[in-house]
């Protein structure tokens, strides 16, 4: 990914150098580790976690230069999802986009959400409307998912970032406000259109950035999709994959709606609650 001249969006929080405790047992990578295979796989790691944590202590230290280079690096990212949407907002839907703050941490840490030891990686929080993301993830991404590549770790923002599009557009609220009184099957499969949609808005994003695409990107992209899909993970942990605990679609599904919304470069594609088939 071309990223060279690419301004830096001042709406990054850095939390990385500030931790807010320790975690007994469980640290570093091996945390995201943990937190990543109980969330895209559908697995409560909640007992793993509680009681691990010692006295909360705040911790003040230096960042690594690879922590500055991935903090350097998001903070372009996040950049060009704002010309992006910022354009697509005006032109399509006829209004300003309020874009989103983006938190970078480390371990753990807490939103408008509640504490983040109970999901892996990044995630978006409608409640504060800001989308977290330990670095680490990305090192978790490649060494144990395979999902290398610098456009792999740019789309996982994307993703998140099109959770915010998802919200300022009034999708997110609708749908997870009808989750609450569905069946937990029902409940899923609407997470599922929820997150194909976001894949789907990743794609759209992606198809107006191509000019600083290199060759091999969008390839990054589709593999990160596979590697995370909760059939996949579910395998990958050693389990049997049940399409009704699904939460996030299959490798197919979400490396299709991916291609979708980059093959298209519009957002009226990416209608997951209307498609027929997912």
């Amino acid at each position: 990914m071309r990223l060279k001249g690419v301004r830096r969006s001042r709406n990054v929080v850095d939390r990385r150098g500030r931790r807010g405790g320790t975690t007994a047992g469980i640290g570093g990578l091996s945390l995201i580790v943990v937190l990543a295979i109980g969330y895209f796989a559908g697995i409560d790691v909640t007992p793993f976690l509680q009681g691990a944590g010692g006295p909360q202590q705040q911790q003040e230290r230096p960042l690594t230069a690879d922590e500055q280079q991935a903090g350097a690096f998001a903070a372009q990212v996040l950049a060009t999802t704002e010309d992006v949407w910022g354009d697509i907002f005006v032109q399509e839907f006829g209004r300003p986009y309020d874009a989103p703050q983006l938190v970078l941490f480390s371990e753990v840490t807490q939103s408008g959400c509640g504490g983040a030891s109970g999901a892996s990686g990044p995630f978006y929080c409608p409640a504060d409307q800001r989308a977290y993301l330990d670095t680490a993830f990305f090192a978790y991404m490649a060494e144990r998912l395979g999902a290398e590549g610098d456009f792999a770790a740019a789309y996982v923002i994307a993703h998140e970032v099109a959770h915010h599009v998802q919200q300022e557009l009034g999708i997110l609220s609708r749908a997870n406000q009808a989750r609450a009184s569905m069946s937990q099957a029902d409940s899923n499969r609407v997470s599922v259109m929820i997150e194909l949609q976001a894949d789907c808005l990743s794609g759209v994003w992606a198809a107006h950035i191509q000019g600083l695409l290199e060759p091999g990107d969008l390839e990054e992209a589709l593999t990160t999709a596979e590697r995370i899909g909760d059939d996949y993970l579910q395998a990958r942990a050693g389990r049997q994959p049940n399409p009704h605990s699904f939460t996030h679609g299959t490798s197919a599904q979400r490396a299709g709606w991916f291609r979708r919304g980059f093959e298209s470069a519009d957002p009226g594609q990416c209608d997951t609650f209307a498609a027929e088939r997912l």
